[in-house]
């Protein structure tokens, strides 16, 4: 290329970046809403630090390489390999542990629904049941969470919403109209590391690998994985279910117990673990919690994430969640929560993939 050329390309580069300053002031970000771990600090600094590394020949990759297969599409290994980075640098067991090691399409997000960390942009688990917050009273809507720093965000570009890329999130911002932008660190964009922003709403979202455990959801016959798991722990503490049942899936016992449970409190007898159902056995569970002070050694699995030790340091503010009656109205859409229908993103467009889909990949 003409030098005279590219000293044009790079004034205009200058002048179109000092454009955009403005409109980035007018962004604010976006505190977390969960503590941010230290190790969530070391990945995003491992991760920022590969920004701008690009690809070799036909694909080679460092991070394939250390994944096993040099010419692979990139975007999961190379968050793994940061990953592994922070295990080597810190001393800490995060792969497989807290962040999944994979390569191939859907199985890091079949990793995070085994683990009970993986949530769904529109709100609707597949073979699970619609989602909802902690402590919220409905269901899962697109928007309703706001991505936490180190949580991994799961992209599709084919109508079939398998997985087809991956990022790790930094932080989101938030503009003087309230539009949320997720703004992320990622591999094989399409030949390089670099930082990218995607709206809130963006359809192409399938959902989130989330650092902490952030939502519940609908579970029913033949699930299993932690979810299952710390039902199952509740239902023990309230001596519903012997302790050897606890093994991670809703079977045929567990699904009594809810019978049972959904019985003797006037709920709708289905023997799946709806929202209703959750809420009732969380209010018991914490009534047990406070009334019966030799159950306080009661493991943490047994209790909400968001129901920590400090909170029993305040008896009259728990005390005041009363259970409420059979008959209590639950904000609920769709009506019926337990006659589950496959949800596919209404919003999902063939043409809003990212300019960059099928560039030297």
């Amino acid at each position: 290329m003409k030098k005279p050329v590219m000293a044009l390309l790079l004034a205009l580069s200058a002048l179109a970046l000092l454009a955009a300053v403005p409109a980035l002031a007018d962004e604010t970000r976006i505190a977390p809403a969960y503590p941010v771990p230290d190790y969530v600090t070391w990945l995003l600094e491992t991760a920022a630090g590969e920004i701008g590394y690009r690809e070799g020949d036909h694909g080679w990759s460092k991070y394939g390489e250390w994944a096993g297969d040099p010419y692979a599409q990139w975007c999961a290994e190379f968050l793994c390999w940061c990953v592994d980075q922070v295990d080597q640098t810190h001393g800490t067991h995060l792969l497989n542990e807290v962040y999944p090691m994979y390569s191939g399409s859907n199985t890091g997000r079949s990793w995070y629904i085994s683990h009970g960390r993986y949530l769904v942009r529109w709100g609707n688990l597949e073979n699970w049941g619609y989602q909802w917050l902690k402590d919220e009273d409905h269901f899962l809507t697109t928007g309703d969470y706001i991505p936490q720093p180190g949580d991994w965000v799961f992209f599709t570009w084919t109508s079939d919403l398998d997985t087809d890329h991956v990022a790790l999130v930094e932080f989101c911002t938030q503009d003087e109209a309230g539009n949320v932008t997720i703004h992320c660190i990622e591999g094989n964009t399409p030949v390089a590391v670099k930082r990218a922003e995607y709206p809130l709403t963006y359809s192409r979202i399938l959902g989130y690998g989330t650092v902490h455990d952030v939502c519940d959801w609908t579970i029913r016959g033949g699930n299993a994985g932690a979810k299952v798991r710390q039902l199952q722990e509740k239902l023990v503490t309230l001596g519903l279910l012997p302790p050897d049942r606890v093994d991670g899936v809703y079977g045929s016992a567990t699904a009594q117990v809810i019978r049972d449970f959904q019985t003797e409190r006037g709920l709708r007898v289905t023997g799946i673990a709806n929202i209703e159902t959750q809420r009732a056995i969380n209010r018991r569970v914490r009534v047990l919690l406070v009334d019966d002070p030799s159950s306080w050694t009661v493991s943490d699995a047994a209790l909400d994430e968001n129901f920590s030790l400090d909170d029993m340091t305040d008896l009259s503010a728990l005390l005041s969640r009363p259970e409420a009656p059979p008959d209590e109205e639950i904000s609920l859409q769709p009506e019926d929560q337990d006659d589950l229908e496959e949800g596919n993103p209404d919003d999902l467009v063939e043409d809003s993939a990212p300019e960059w889909i099928g560039e030297n990949q």
